[in-house]
């Protein structure tokens, strides 16, 4: 009755954009990273309900595996630790050239006490942008489509910038700017990622989106204990539901965008609603800091951007 109501008075409506309104993904290949759990989980069950071929790249293969028998589709678990460049590696080498349409940034730790990845980098910009930097400079030769990294609404908080002078915090660690400096350091790799893709001819997009406040356990691993409590109350009646919360990572993943896109809710404050596109502090916004990020990242790393690579596949694309 009220949609009668409203076609008689020329109101239109708009429905939401959600995970029923993905495109057909038969024949398509993603990997996503921290899939066991959270957004990545939900992100991964879409994608398989979609017909894509789903590469669950986790830590703990036993998780990994009994998450992956709960999602609809073709799956497979590999593994990938995030917080240990040589299990990076070991990921991208077994890979073998094998196609990939979507690479999916999505797993990350959030507010940790000072801690250590096993090559020494503070855990936070270790795994959620060093992992990530790496795992992608490793795999961009075989990636088709889009390389989705999902960043935060946090990279906003703080000092709102990249401590060149003490990344690792050493003088003063604070688990709340680790964390923001992590993800400001995520839109800033997709940032020049993205320049880097239209150097060389690409047609490959670079992407992030955020989840706004998705209930996921994500929080549950703060070390301050009146934080984890703060969020296991915003989690019970402020936060969305995990298959909210994915819905930014599946529209920047397969919808038609321009390259560095952000990808959010719509609500008040970004922190739920439907999928939309964003906008981003100036900090994150920055081309001449994402690309001094860049060269520190591959120096820290001992990965180097593969323009030839890159480069081929992009002429062999323009040629068909």
């Amino acid at each position: 009755m009220a949609e009668k109501q409203m076609k008689q008075t020329g109101q239109t409506t708009k429905t939401a954009w959600d995970a029923t309104r993905l495109p057909d993904l038969a024949g398509r290949t993603a990997v996503v990273t921290g899939a066991n759990s959270g957004i990545g989980l939900t992100a991964a069950d879409a994608l398989g309900r979609a017909g894509a071929h789903v590469v669950f790249a986790v830590r703990d293969l036993e998780r990994g595996r009994a998450a992956a028998a709960t999602v609809n589709g073709s799956t497979e678990v590999r593994r990938l630790d995030l917080a240990d460049l040589s299990s990076v590696r070991e990921f991208a080498d077994a890979w073998q050239g094998r196609p990939l349409d979507l690479l999916i940034n999505n797993a990350g730790v959030m507010m940790l006490p000072q801690q250590r990845t096993a090559d020494g980098f503070e855990m936070q910009f270790g795994t959620n942008h060093l992992g990530h930097f790496a795992l992608t400079n490793l795999l961009v030769p075989y990636v088709a489509d889009r390389v989705v990294t999902v960043s935060s609404g946090a990279h906003r908080w703080g000092d709102a910038r990249i401590r060149f002078e003490d990344l690792d915090f050493a003088s003063d660690y604070n688990p709340q700017r680790a964390y923001a400096q992590s993800k400001l350091a995520n839109l800033l790799f997709t940032l020049e990622l993205q320049r880097r893709l239209a150097e060389a001819g690409s047609s490959v997009r670079a992407l992030a989106a955020h989840p706004g406040y998705a209930a996921t356990n994500l929080q549950s691993h703060a070390g301050n204990p009146v934080m984890r409590g703060f969020m296991k109350i915003g989690n019970r009646f402020f936060a969305q539901d995990d298959r909210a919360g994915a819905l930014p990572t599946l529209y920047a993943a397969t919808q038609d965008l321009p390259g560095a896109s952000y990808v959010g809710p719509d609500g008040l404050g970004e922190m739920r609603g439907a999928p939309t596109l964003v906008g981003r502090s100036a900090a994150a916004s920055d081309a001449g800091v994402a690309r001094r990020l860049w060269t520190v990242s591959e120096e820290l790393t001992g990965v180097s951007w593969p323009a030839e690579q890159v480069q081929q596949v992009g002429r062999v694309a323009a040629e068909r």
